[in-house]
């Protein structure tokens, strides 16, 4: 009864050196795919870069010891970020400490859900959903996550509107006049590294060498400079009478 519940209980006895290579050779396998594929869906959450880390992690790894499967992939999903980040936006700003208990909060009542379902075998209802409902809703999502980029490789931000076509129209507006070009220049060498091993060795993890080699390039030139500048240097005008406005209003707002 307890090897059913818990299956791995009863691989140690069959273990063996063999096991053991074919085991390292696959882990070592998803984790190139897994590690850059999940902090860029962390990033789409809305959540730090290193919150992906987490999920490439520990879901795999408590996967592996009930289970296999040659068809599903244990980890974050796009969709599953993308809704994320439409759930909380509403609630707290993105990547903010708020966000971020929110989004652990949503992740620990999505999985209670998951497991009563699971317990309930409602995994059927699945069945009676029409192929061209299910065509419809992974081509959306593959859209809105494509489009949902564009931000970031333009190099502009701007206020998320109610619908997502609208964030698309004011990000191409504002890439037409304040396209950051050292953002825009890194995003493409980025895809030309990607497609470019996928033609030379498609073996090769092109992503997470593509990933690699643009924080390398942004550590030695300093890319993201994080730096600090007093007030007394907006030169605008305007700029230095928002500021004020906005700190004034959080100051009345805490």
């Amino acid at each position: 009864m307890l090897e059913k519940l818990f299956p791995f209980l009863g691989w140690f006895r069959i273990f063996s050196k063999e096991s053991l290579r074919s085991d390292a050779l696959a882990g070592l396998t998803v984790a190139l795919v897994l590690i850059p594929q999940s902090m860029a869906y962390a990033q789409l959450a809305g959540l730090p870069a290193y919150y992906g880390l987490y999920a490439a992690f520990l879901p795999p790894m408590i996967a592996a010891l009930f289970g296999s499967s040659r068809q599903l992939a244990t980890g974050p999903v796009a969709v599953v970020s993308l809704m994320t980040s439409a759930s909380l936006a509403p609630l707290a700003t993105a990547g903010s400490e708020g966000y971020i208990a929110y989004a652990i909060l949503l992740a620990l009542m999505v999985g209670i859900f998951q497991f009563a379902l699971g317990v309930l075998r409602l995994g059927v209802v699945v069945n009676f959903l029409s192929h061209p409902v299910v065509n419809g809703f992974t081509n959306a999502a593959a859209i809105i996550i494509a489009t949902s980029q564009l931000s970031k490789m333009f190099g502009v931000y701007v206020d998320t509107a109610e619908h997502h076509y609208v964030t698309v129209f004011k990000v191409v507006a504002a890439a037409v006049n304040h396209t950051h070009w050292p953002t825009f220049f890194m995003g493409l060498g980025a895809f030309a590294i990607m497609y470019a091993l996928r033609w030379l060795n498609p073996r090769i993890p092109n992503v997470l060498v593509a990933v690699a080699v643009t924080t390398l390039i942004s550590w030695a030139t300093g890319f993201d400079h994080n730096v600090r500048l007093p007030l007394s240097s907006v030169e605008s005008r305007e700029a230095t009478a928002l500021i004020n406005r906005f700190n004034t209003d959080f100051r009345v707002t805490i």
